[in-house]
């Protein structure tokens, strides 16, 4: 693994304008209504069709300062590049960070993971795209291009962690239970039928409950499926749950169900504990006027962040006159200039990428209004995953002001770990 310094240029191993040309073949992804479930689009299309921006929001209010104060925050705030990780030879498509462990997914299958940041280890090879990652204890669940779910088991030893894979999902054990029985198959198309714990299309996100003892998994044939950690085996799989690919998902304290989707629409679950243990739509949010690409939740579970192509973050909140299972808009965070496709939040700051190559900090302040604390420009090619945390090691500066490491994955191959300091009184 290579580490460049900020200053120095990016070493992509693809050319700048070879992604500008990925971006322009790509297609907004929509729905083709003579199917029940049109698969029309190649998977490596769809990869690239959450890039193609759309009109802003003109009728949703900003919560974004003026410029004089933005320019005042930035002067505030001290951040840079610590390093260039150049890891991948393909695309990076998701990053999650356990303890000191940086997992970062590519294209091209691999798994990289980095202790310290400092030394790496291709620990994953599956040979399809890893779409999302979720760690829990001594596993890692991966989701990816080819319809799969991966599990694999962290063995640590005196010296190495080794990584094993143990379980695809749907498992083999699940699908020999499923096989013979006709009541457990879907038709998906015309003269085409499958049982309804397999995916049909790209596994895109992955969450885990609170406690950890089921898996979410949603994907572009429009459903979500519950599965249990403990055994692997599928419990629910709520179909059509929207009209088209979806692409987010993301699960509140509470064990409310938030999916967003091409369809532009973001979706609320909620498990039925009385009737039958399953999953039932609460409330639909209907703001946006693009693909919904990124979900995010506050820590607390009380905001909503969701970022589209229409390079709006809407910002919602629960609403207090209508019950805990719905939400209004509070309004939008705008800079961006090109489609939102990840976000991530750390304490109370939101962390956002963006197609134009930029990644953005944002914390609220009184009332609803929120600051641009900084904005993170090196990447050559489009902002694809995000995650973030408090920085463990201590400096000058840490009784006056927080510091955190924001880790940005990219359609350049590289990615890049940031360190932003904030002022208590900001």
């Amino acid at each position: 693994m290579g580490f460049l310094p900020c200053p120095l240029p990016c070493q992509s191993k693809k050319k700048s304008s070879d992604i500008d040309h990925d971006q322009t073949q790509c297609r907004h992804l929509s729905s083709d209504s003579s199917s029940s479930l049109s698969l029309s689009l190649s998977s490596s299309s769809r990869s690239f069709s959450s890039l193609y921006s759309q009109p802003s929001l003109p009728s949703i209010p900003s919560l974004s300062i003026s410029s004089s104060q933005f320019d005042q925050h930035l002067s505030n705030t001290f951040h840079h590049c610590l390093s260039t990780l150049t890891s991948h030879s393909s695309y990076v498509f998701f990053l999650s960070l356990a303890g000191k462990h940086l997992y970062s997914g590519s294209s091209n299958g691999e798994i990289v993971v980095l202790d310290n940041y400092s030394k790496e280890k291709i620990v994953c090879q599956s040979g399809s795209a890893v779409k999302s990652i979720v760690i829990m204890g001594d596993k890692i669940f991966s989701a990816h291009q080819d319809h799969r779910i991966r599990v694999w088991k962290i063995d640590n030893e005196m010296t190495n962690r080794n990584y094993k894979c143990i379980a695809t999902l749907p498992t083999l054990n699940d699908r020999c239970m499923k096989l013979f029985w006709t009541r457990n198959y879907v038709q998906v198309r015309r003269h085409k039928k499958y049982t309804w714990i397999h995916h049909i299309d790209t596994v895109s996100a992955l969450a885990l409950s609170k406690d950890g003892s089921l898996l979410y998994s949603a994907s572009w044939d429009r459903t979500f499926k519950v599965w249990r950690t403990s055994d692997f085996k599928c419990l629910e799989s709520v179909w059509n749950a929207h009209d088209d690919a979806i692409n987010s998902i993301v699960i509140s304290n509470n064990g409310h169900v938030y999916t967003g989707s091409a369809d532009k629409k973001i979706k609320i679950w909620n498990k039925q504990q009385v009737s039958n243990n399953k999953h039932t739509l609460v409330s639909t949010l209907e703001k946006h006027k693009s693909a919904v690409n990124a979900l995010a939740l506050s820590e607390d579970g009380s905001v909503l962040y969701s970022g589209a192509c229409d390079r709006s973050i809407i910002v919602w909140e629960k609403d207090s006159n209508s019950g805990s299972n719905s939400m209004v808009v509070s309004g939008a965070l705008r800079g961006h200039k090109k489609s939102i496709l990840c976000l991530a939040v750390v304490s109370d700051l939101v962390c956002s990428g963006s197609a134009d190559k930029t990644v953005r900090i944002w914390k609220k302040g009184f009332g609803k209004s929120y600051s641009c604390l900084a904005v993170f420009e090196g990447h050559k090619g489009p902002v694809k995953c995000l995650t973030a945390g408090l920085d463990s090691k201590k400096d000058d500066n840490s009784c006056s002001g927080n510091s955190y490491l924001v880790y940005s994955g990219s359609l350049d191959c590289d990615v890049k770990v940031w360190k932003l300091w904030v002022p208590n009184y900001l």
